[in-house]
């Protein structure tokens, strides 16, 4: 299992996308997060974009605990806040992999060389904001070092906004190139019910109609369970890791947004009492995990296993 953080700055997930007007209220409580993941052996990798990258704080804690080989961290673009700035601010825009090749490049390679100075580490993973990777992104990753991209989010479809669509992309790790420089790791993603086998067909139907997804959760046939703390419930969290496991997934990508360590700041966790069950949930998810044999690993590990 690799537990990744989307470690970004605070904005509204509703509104329009500013260059400003963002906080970082949140990240102190990033020292907790970590305290919690060394009491249960997880090295957490903190996928960093441009504000989390220039806070003092956030290098302060996220940089200690790279130091002490506790955690690692790679490179998250979020486009709008990420300079330069010589695109027009929409939400087109704000999916990285739409902007014109050369101005993704100038965005991402600003950001990997601010990561690497102020957090002391070459990153080696990658995960575009709002999972918008576009046709030129594998090969500005491979180009610039990075082994790993995690930003398929499979079986989830974002075109409605101009974003990539996953259906039909691999739920396992995938080479994206013939030369094997760059392994796809998309974020675990199952079908849970007796439709499973069909999801990709049948889901998309059901997602259109309240009354058919209702009635295919109550009648236990369809269901996507994405691997997240945000948004899916323990009980789904741990049918989704049995499903992942019977299916053969060699690694498990388990994936939340930085600003729900504190509440307030997303839809998942508005009060201290849902951050207290946010933390239950990563510790029966865990508990499970041991349970049946699936352990915590990290980028430096995945990327061994697989060289040749």
């Amino acid at each position: 299992m690799l537990l990744t953080v989307d470690a970004e700055e605070e904005f509204d997930w509703t509104g329009d996308f500013s260059r400003q007007g963002y906080t970082l209220d949140h990240v102190p409580r990033i020292a907790k997060f970590q305290q919690f993941c060394g009491s249960l052996g997880i090295s957490p990798v903190y996928l960093i974009d441009w504000p989390i990258a220039q806070s003092p704080i956030a290098q302060d804690i996220i940089g200690g605990a790279v130091a002490k080989g506790e955690a690692e961290v790679g490179v998250q673009l979020h486009p709008w806040v990420n300079p330069p700035f010589d695109e027009e601010l929409t939400r087109h825009t704000s999916f990285s992999g739409n902007l014109p090749p050369d101005l993704e490049r100038a965005k991402f390679r600003a950001l990997r060389d601010l990561i690497e100075e102020k957090f002391g580490t070459v990153p080696r993973i990658y995960r575009a904001g709002r999972y918008g990777v576009g046709p030129a992104t594998a090969a500005m990753l491979s180009e610039t070092g990075i082994a790993i991209d995690s930003s398929v989010r499979c079986r989830f479809d974002y075109s409605a906004e101009g974003g990539p669509d996953f259906r039909g992309h691999p739920c396992t790790p995938y080479w994206t190139d013939v030369q094997r420089k760059l392994l796809e790791l998309p974020l675990t993603t199952v079908y849970w019910g007796m439709l499973r086998k069909q999801g990709d067909a049948l889901f998309p139907l059901a997602r259109n109609s309240a009354v058919l997804t209702s009635l295919f959760s109550r009648l236990g046939m369809l269901e996507r369970i994405a691997l997240t703390p945000e948004g899916t419930s323990a009980e789904e969290a741990l049918r989704a890791v049995d499903i992942a496991l019977d299916d053969g997934l060699p690694v498990l990508t388990l994936s939340f947004h930085s600003p729900s360590l504190s509440p307030g700041h997303t839809p998942y966790v508005r009060s201290e009492g849902d951050l207290d069950r946010f933390y239950d949930w990563l510790r029966t998810v865990y508990a499970y995990l041991d349970q049946r044999g699936v352990h915590p690993t990290t980028v430096a590990e995945i990327i061994e296993s697989v060289v040749v």
